[in-house]
């Protein structure tokens, strides 16, 4: 792929030599590991700082390697590709937000057509493209459109930001919008979909098309829909505790003697990484409600031979939450 970031390698030597590094863990994300050579021997031909790249997953700045960096006992972490989200880190860590350098101008123009119904709009967009925010909002405006990009929110760093699981901000202007516009990629726009009742438009910059995400919405539903039926019906719950310093939504202590008191057999188990395997290694388990991030139960539902739900969709199971409200308030 060729990519069209701003990598601000200047910037990172600069800070570097000013910190007086001696050894620096990068990480970066899973789409862009390749550069992780590149950026290291620029790194160390520009500095005295020893580089060291992670190569565990990263899916966002709710997945620092804080524990590799102490482990590796370097002077700083840089984490590319994101903004700041967790609020109390206790190491440093320096955030390379990367603009995507993409010009936006023709896809503005293309989305006309389709956003002609609606009078208002609220606008949001990935961190990669907070740049190009007041662009999109002055030309909408300019075609007559009245345009509202939301205050910061809950884990957003900025306003009109939204990252994988925070979309509070979406939610204090739906009655102020007709629709939603989203500049980035559908990651975040199907996760605005979801979160909102209002139709949401993804502006795809990366396939350079207009995409409305209802369809995808509904998919969503049904599939959790049908794995929180499942988990009624389970006689043996995991209650999965998300270890990464960021993924910690809900307590197992709220939901724990509730599922003991519907009759079920429950076991607590802590996981960093969670995937298909490590599922089926608890062959007697029917249903695993996860506390990591929400995303994970939730996109990646296929990926999955076992049920697994979200704390949120824990509570319909328990009778604390209703599937209308759940759905009215938003899966995220």
């Amino acid at each position: 792929m060729d990519f069209k970031f701003d990598f601000q390698e200047d910037y990172v030597v600069k800070e570097i030599i000013k910190k007086k590094c001696k050894k620096v863990l990068l990480q970066l994300p899973e789409g862009l590991k390749m550069e992780g050579s590149r950026l290291a021997n620029y790194f160390e031909n520009k500095t005295s700082a020893e580089i060291v790249v992670s190569g565990e997953p990263c899916w966002g700045a709710c997945d620092l390697a804080l524990d590799e960096a102490k482990k590796l006992e370097v002077d700083i972490l840089i984490h590319y590709g994101h903004a700041p989200f967790i609020k109390r880190v206790d190491f440093p860590v320096l955030y390379v937000e990367m603009n995507d350098l993409r010009s936006i101008d023709k896809l503005l123009n293309l989305s006309l057509k389709t956003l002609n119904k609606y009078n208002s709009l609220g606008l949001v967009c990935s961190v990669q493209h907070k740049h190009q925010l007041e662009q999109a909002k002055k030309f909408f405006e300019d075609h007559g459109k009245k345009v509202i990009i939301p205050e910061k929110k809950g884990y957003a760093h900025y306003d009109g930001h939204v990252v994988g699981c925070e979309y509070n901000s979406l939610k204090t202007i739906t009655n102020e919008v007709d629709a939603f516009v989203v500049i980035g990629n559908r990651f975040h726009s199907l996760g605005a979909a979801i979160a909102v009742e209002n139709p949401v438009y993804l502006l795809d910059i990366y396939n350079n098309e207009i995409i409305e995400m209802s369809k995808y919405k509904d998919k969503i539903i049904k599939q959790r829909y049908a794995a929180i039926e499942k988990c009624k019906d389970a006689k043996k719950v995991g209650i999965i505790v998300g270890t990464k310093p960021g993924q910690k939504f809900g307590s197992f202590k709220v939901i724990k003697d509730k599922f003991r008191k519907l009759g079920k057999e429950v076991i607590v188990i802590t996981m960093n990484e969670i995937n298909s395997d490590k599922l089926t290694n608890f062959r007697d388990i029917n249903c695993f409600v996860e506390l990591a991030c929400p995303r994970i139960a939730i996109e990646d539902y296929g990926r999955y031979d076992k049920t697994l739900i979200t704390f949120r969709e824990s509570l319909v199971v328990l009778g604390d939450m209703s599937w209308e409200d759940l759905l009215k308030n938003g899966l995220i």
